[in-house]
């Protein structure tokens, strides 16, 4: 790969597990709704804007709903959830990642969250990473939902990096496009047989070193 000048992260299964509460919120508006919403059904609400999710959702459950009733209804899911990830802390941070942030500052290199969640500054602070990350953009900064390429290129311009010189964390295949588009060497975590078109695969952030990307 090109010089690395910058790095960006995901949040959701790359920084934090908040696949869990999203899960909870989502199954139980769609038992509110009368249908079950499965583990598998969640999987593909990864990287996927909140109206976005919402519309799977409705699809999963074969119903239609007015603008004016997804506005309520992703509001209501959205309530449960920061409720459920208020009770977050630094204890969910996942294994690997607090050492890596160390490595790269150690080594001045400047790193950005690219995530599609508007919660991700809540969630940064409940888990004590906000200070650490040079630059957040998130779901209120950007227009387009990943796999448009919006939320990193956003990120290397705050960083003042060009897009070649940046490595993207993502557990999403969304985002995996997303950062393949934006011209940027990808590092997934989580299985090749599942996330097509990365640069590297690892399992977790344990495995990552400045080292394994120069």
């Amino acid at each position: 790969m090109a010089t690395l000048k910058a790095v960006l992260f995901d949040l959701d299964g790359v920084i934090v597990d908040t696949a869990k509460h999203h899960f909870k919120a989502w199954k139980q508006l769609a038992n509110e709704l009368g249908f079950d919403f499965t583990e598998d059904d969640n999987e593909r609400l990864k990287g996927v804007s909140r109206m976005d999710s919402l519309n799977i959702l409705l699809e999963i459950g074969n119903l239609v709903k007015n603008d004016k009733e997804k506005e309520e209804l992703a509001a209501r899911k959205n309530e449960r959830y920061v409720k459920s990830i208020s009770k977050m802390d630094e204890s969910e941070i996942l294994p690997g990642v607090q050492a890596f942030l160390t490595e790269l500052k150690d080594n001045n290199i400047p790193f950005a969250l690219g995530s599609a969640s508007k919660n991700a500054p809540i969630i940064l602070k409940k888990i004590g990473l906000y200070d650490q990350f040079n630059a957040i953009i998130d779901g209120n900064s950007i227009s387009n939902a990943k796999p448009d390429p919006e939320v990193f290129l956003l990120g290397a311009e705050e960083l003042s990096v060009n897009a070649e010189n940046c490595v993207v964390f993502e557990d999403a295949q969304s985002g995996i496009e997303a950062g393949k588009a934006a011209g940027m060497y990808v590092v997934a975590v989580g299985n090749p047989n599942i996330l097509k078109g990365a640069n590297d695969y690892i399992n977790s952030m344990e495995q990552m070193s400045i080292e394994r990307l120069s």
